[in-house]
C-alpha cells in the first residue's frame, strides 16, 4: 500500500505545497511577524522534512526538537490556530485527498503542546509577555 507521501505525489508535490504554505505563513498579518528574521528557505526545508516524515517518506526530520525551536517565541493558541488554518486552506487549494488532509491536520494539532502551552485558540497577552521575557 502506498504511503500518504506517495499518494500525495511524492517530493515534488509536497515541496510545492510546503512552499506555498510557508509563503502564506510569512505573508500573514496575524503570524508573519514571528518570521521577520527567519530564513524562509530553511523553514521550508524543515517543514518539508517534518511533513514528509509524517506522511511516510523515508526522510528524517533534521531540525531541533519542536519544543526547543519554539520555546523563546510567545506563541499563543490563536497564533497556532491561524497557522493551522493556513495549512488547511493550502491543502484545500491543492485538492489534497480528504484522508490525507485530515491526518495532516490531526498531526499538526497533536504537536500543539510542543509549540504553545495554550490549549485553545485564545491569545493571553500576559502569558505571552511572560514567555517572551522569561519571567
Amino acid at each position: 500500500m502506498d504511503s500518504h507521501f506517495d499518494q500525495l505525489g511524492g517530493e515534488l508535490k509536497l515541496r510545492e505545497i510546503i512552499n506555498t504554505f510557508i509563503d502564506r505563513v510569512f505573508a500573514d498579518r496575524m503570524i508573519g511577524f514571528f518570521f521577520r528574521k527567519a530564513d524562509k528557505n530553511r523553514i521550508k526545508d524543515m517543514e518539508y522534512q517534518l511533513a514528509a516524515s509524517f506522511l511516510g517518506a523515508a526522510i528524517e526530520y533534521q531540525g531541533r526538537p519542536l519544543d526547543k525551536a519554539h520555546a523563546k517565541h510567545p506563541i499563543m493558541g490563536g497564533h497556532f490556530a491561524r497557522r493551522k488554518q493556513i495549512l488547511k486552506e493550502t491543502l484545500e487549494f491543492y485538492q489534497v485527498a480528504e484522508d490525507i488532509k485530515e491526518a495532516w491536520l490531526k498531526h499538526t494539532e497533536d504537536l500543539r503542546s510542543q509549540i504553545t502551552g495554550q490549549g485553545g485558540s485564545g491569545c493571553d497577552p500576559i502569558d505571552a509577555r511572560r514567555k517572551a521575557t522569561g519571567s
